[in-house]
């Protein structure tokens, strides 16, 4: 097939790009590198410099080439930052990808795949784990960003017949197994990498962000899921697009307190890792855990990483290679071809 992934320069597009490749899929990355890392991106593989924001040049990169599908990952994804800068975060992540679909549909893609995200649940949601059918009612601006997103995709099939697929996916955590890419976000913010930082000494102290919460410990319980395992979903999913649109939730369906992380990190590293309370962050759910019945059942996806420390073994072991990040790969050669 041939594929354009936005934000494929970024942490989850990137490891669904290697995975495109090694399925012999033909790949090209558009991306702002605003997030993402040049680094990231495979020998070989066409890279546009294209900024989503700007309409025209959206709609000249649609229209470059036939699309068998489009991978859409591109956005701003702090549920932190986005409570304190909330009309940035939806008019960057609406308009953008309004941009994108808008362009999709006039140049007939039939398939689309969106990153979304298990922040379109609230605290109200099924417990223990979230369904598919679950109520929505985001609790971030980042949520409700992502949710807009899915709404435009609905009509995007309704009015135009492109269909799409909506990956909720949970937490993605680790790194590809064969150490080709790793989790480096600038500033981090996800507590396994900044877990590891610790341990390793490069970062003097981790926080952990409320400990009142209705949980075993008191901290939040989040499900965490191989970003591998999240590239094989992006791939299998494809084959559901050619008769109707779908909306998964993708996680392991098993939820880890921030404290049993931690442990875990530890037990792994065999190090100690410094933390500290910190007062919880607004939007936080409690728990957020998956239930991904649904996508095992008609898609036949079943995630290889179950175990906490076996996601936290290939993160560490990305991070010990490459300490400074992708900053570690500076001395790659120039991409073949750089189309702005």
């Amino acid at each position: 097939m041939k594929c354009l992934v936005t934000g494929g320069a970024g942490y989850v597009g990137s490891h669904v790009v290697i995975s495109l490749l090694d399925a012999g899929h033909d790949v090209v990355i558009l991306d702002n590198l605003s997030t993402g890392h040049i680094a990231a991106i495979p020998e070989g593989v066409r890279f546009w410099n294209v900024d989503l924001e700007d309409a025209q040049a959206t709609y000249d990169a649609v229209a470059r080439e036939n699309w068998d599908v489009v991978f859409h990952f591109a956005a701003l994804s702090s549920v932190g930052h986005s409570i304190s800068e909330p009309f940035h975060y939806l008019r960057h992540n609406t308009m953008n990808s309004l941009n994108l679909i808008e362009a999709c549909t006039f140049h007939n893609v039939r398939r689309f795949v969106f990153s979304s995200t298990a922040a379109l649940f609230g605290d109200e949601s099924d417990l223990p784990q979230i369904t598919d059918d679950a109520l929505v009612n985001p609790t971030s601006p980042y949520g409700d960003s992502k949710f807009f997103i899915e709404r435009a995709l609905l009509w995007a099939d309704r009015i135009y017949g492109m269909r799409s697929a909506c990956l909720r996916y949970f937490n993605a955590a680790g790194a590809d197994p064969r150490g080709r890419l790793g989790e480096d976000h600038r500033p981090e913010t996800h507590l396994i990498p900044l877990a590891i930082d610790t341990a390793l000494g490069v970062r003097p102290c981790l926080k952990i962000f409320g400990n009142n919460y209705d949980t075993r410990d008191g901290t939040c319980i989040r499900d965490y899921i191989h970003v591998t395992d999240l590239a094989d979903a992006h791939i299998r999913v494809i084959d559901q697009l050619d008769e109707r649109s779908v909306s998964y939730n993708l996680g392991n369906g098993l939820g880890f307190t921030n404290l049993e992380v931690i442990q875990s990190v530890e037990r792994v590293s065999g190090q100690k890792v410094s933390w500290e309370w910190a007062p919880p962050r607004s939007g936080d759910p409690a728990i957020l855990v998956a239930d991904s019945s649904r996508m095992r059942s008609e898609t036949g996806w079943n995630p290889k990483y179950h175990s906490i420390d076996a996601i936290v073994e290939t993160a560490l072991q990305w991070r010990k290679r490459h300490p400074h990040g992708y900053d570690d790969y500076n001395s790659r050669s120039v991409l073949p071809e750089l189309w702005s």
